[in-house]
């Protein structure tokens, strides 16, 4: 009898996960997808940013990001600013490309800039990620003077052109999104394309350590206050007639040679250039992720303020 009641119990409970996992429960439809009429999807509102480039916005920005943000930075990490003398050598607004791995890549951007140039730059950032509620979008176009681009659709938005024009320098990190494991992630070409359209210069940074710091799927940096490395290049243009494909590579290879020089000194940096031995960093030649993540989060070398002889 205790046997037969055990069996019937297993059967109706599995009786019921079968019906369950067919039943519609309000929400399933009967028609197949495949099936389904074709319905044209609704068009996004895009959350306008204007208003935080106008003088008042810029004011508040500006105690924001002098203030705790910068407070808020310099406890959990120590920046090592490098390259800055490169800025000099722009008569007008640039792109400044950068790779990203890290939340922390935009702050350090920023709080490393030159006051000057920081109060006139905008960040590109991803529409399905801080566009996505209103709140969200208001705070990241307050605190960083963010616009939204489509990273997933076609389309290129307009608004970095337009903010060229007006004089404003646009940082533009082309790999899309944060590296999931430190490495550097194929360029897009969106950077190349604005360059050549609008003939502007490229400030290329190499950004090495906010992988360490605060990795993809943390919400705040690792305690002990890790090293994070901001090196600046020369400002790289489009040759006349060079095309976003073609200028696009050369975008690539000046970043992988500032993370080349972080890694190293810029003399070795450059002697491999010249052999034409510098290292890709898109990391070992490995399917395990763990090795990859486990080599990019080698701890950065800090800066010696001693000066040294030549040798």
């Amino acid at each position: 009898m205790g046997n037969s009641l055990v069996k019937f119990s297993r059967e109706t409970v599995r009786d019921v996960k079968v019906v369950a996992r067919g039943w519609r429960w309000g929400r399933r439809p009967q028609v197949p997808r495949s099936a389904e009429a074709y319905v044209v999807p609704k068009e996004t509102t895009v959350f306008p940013t204007r208003w935080a480039r106008t003088p008042a916005a810029i004011a508040i920005r500006d105690v924001l990001q002098k203030g705790p943000l910068n407070a808020v930075l310099n406890v959990n990490v120590k920046p090592e600013i490098s390259g800055l003398d490169s800025l000099r050598k722009l008569d007008g607004p640039a792109l400044i490309v950068a790779n990203h791995s890290s939340h922390l890549d935009t702050p350090l951007l920023l709080l490393s800039l030159p006051d000057s140039m920081r109060r006139r730059t905008a960040m590109a950032a991803a529409a399905d990620y801080f566009f996505d509620t209103w709140w969200r979008a208001a705070g990241s176009a307050i605190v960083f003077n963010t616009f939204p681009i489509e990273r997933r659709g076609g389309k290129l938005s307009a608004t970095p052109g337009d903010l060229l024009a007006d004089g404003w320098n646009v940082v533009v990190f082309p790999e899309g999104t944060r590296s999931p494991d430190g490495w550097l992630q194929r360029f897009r070409m969106g950077a190349a394309y604005l360059a050549v359209e609008h003939n502007v210069p490229v400030i290329p940074v190499g950004i090495k350590g906010s992988f360490a710091a605060m990795p993809r799927g943390r919400g705040w940096p690792v305690p002990g206050r890790p090293t994070v490395a901001v090196r600046y290049g020369d400002p790289i243009r489009p040759a006349e007639g060079e095309s976003p494909r073609d200028f696009a590579p050369r975008i690539a290879a000046a970043v992988a040679a500032l993370l080349d020089e972080e890694s190293t000194n810029w003399y070795e940096s450059r002697r491999r250039i010249a052999a034409g031995t510098a290292p890709t960093q898109t990391g070992p030649n490995t399917s395990a992720h763990w090795r990859r993540v486990w080599e990019s989060t080698r701890p950065v070398k800090a800066a010696d303020s001693r000066r040294k002889a030549w040798k």
